[in-house]
């Protein structure tokens, strides 16, 4: 089975990518300035911006859950995480404290007791977009991996009667 990439990245781990991406544009333009005088400042914010967006980018993409066939690797920028399959006890699709629903792995022993795997908003219509489908794909991905490792999943019954409705996935079934 391939890769299964999941994360969600928290809001203050974005802040802090954000804060990054202006330290690097106010950086660029500070150079350019530096460098070839006032003449040159909108250059400067242009060749800025897009150095300060490409880190951002950057740090975002590196934040990341994959779920691979020997274990799980919770990556983000600055450190690197290994789980082994044999610490998830079990799965859960159920409301956050945002009103969002959560998927997440529970797990034993260690000091984290959950790897959130994906946060999306309720889903109230059939897929719209792309989106939507990049999300239904995760959903089915995700559970498809979790199935072939035996790890059984918890839906709330109104998540899963939303899944089936509108994205077409059926609730999951004993093993």
């Amino acid at each position: 089975m391939a890769v299964v990439r999941a994360g969600v990245v928290p809001a203050s781990r974005s802040l802090f990518y954000c804060l990054i991406g202006l330290l690097v544009t106010t950086g660029v333009v500070g150079m350019f300035l530096a460098m070839f005088g006032v003449n040159r400042v909108i250059t400067g914010f242009l060749v800025g911006a897009v150095a300060g967006v490409a880190t951002g980018v950057a740090l975002f993409v590196r934040d990341v859950v994959e779920l691979t066939e020997p274990a799980i690797y919770a990556r983000t920028p600055f450190r690197s995480n290994t789980v082994p399959w044999d610490r998830v006890v079990a799965g859960r699709f159920t409301l956050d404290e945002h009103g969002r629903w959560s998927l997440a792995l529970d797990l034993n022993g260690g000091h984290h007791d959950e790897l959130v795997l994906l946060s999306i908003p309720p889903v109230v219509r059939p897929v719209s977009g792309a989106y939507d489908m990049r999300k239904r794909e995760q959903v089915t991905e995700i559970r498809e991996m979790l199935r072939t490792k035996r790890i059984p999943i918890t839906v709330l019954p109104e998540i899963a009667a939303a899944l089936n409705e509108h994205w077409q996935i059926a609730p999951p079934t004993a093993h």
